[in-house]
């Protein structure tokens, strides 16, 4: 079976970013799917599944309210390992080109009260939120992209490819 994609990235090396995890047609046109990493993979503690769930309301809360790019955007959750967030947008854009976007709604976390979508009537689980460690990652986001801006790391993922032996065969992950 075809490894996909977002395991052929090296997970050792990985860094917090923002990288282009793969891009698909759809009909006439393109989405993009966005890995927001939070967290160094495996190395790193995970984000906490209560403000995990925070940031995931508010920040989709902000793209999705975003004049320039709410009619881009589909997609806004949380990756399953807890180190960071997908975001698919419509368009083909290399991921340096996101950085004011995803810099401005990790901000605007500092300046919520409450979180958007909180409610029984609103959300599957409504009581499992925080807020307070919502914004402690976000601001340890917004510090890290913001020392990190210059770097290439911060953009590209780094990649892997499966070994190989001498007589062409490849290994495969069980």
């Amino acid at each position: 079976m075809k490894l996909i994609e977002s395991f052929s990235v090296d997970h050792n090396r990985i860094v917090p970013g923002i990288f282009v995890s793969r891009k698909d047609r759809v009909g006439s046109g393109v989405v993009t799917t966005y890995d927001v990493r939070l967290k160094r993979p495996n190395v790193e503690p995970v984000i906490d599944v209560a403000a995990m769930h925070s940031l995931e309301h508010l920040i989709a809360t902000t793209l999705r309210n975003d004049p320039v790019w709410k009619d881009e955007v589909v997609y806004w959750g949380p990756m399953g390992c807890l180190t960071g967030f997908y975001l698919i947008l419509k368009g083909d854009r290399p991921s340096k080109e996101l950085y004011g976007l995803i810099l401005s709604a990790f901000k605007a976390v500092a300046d919520a009260e409450a979180v958007p979508g909180a409610a029984p009537q609103n959300c599957g689980r409504y009581i499992m939120h925080d807020l307070t460690l919502a914004k402690y990652y976000a601001a340890e986001f917004v510090a890290y992209l913001t020392e990190n801006a210059d770097k290439p790391e911060t953009f590209e993922y780094p990649r892997r490819g499966r070994p190989v032996t001498r007589d062409g065969l490849k290994f495969y992950d069980s």
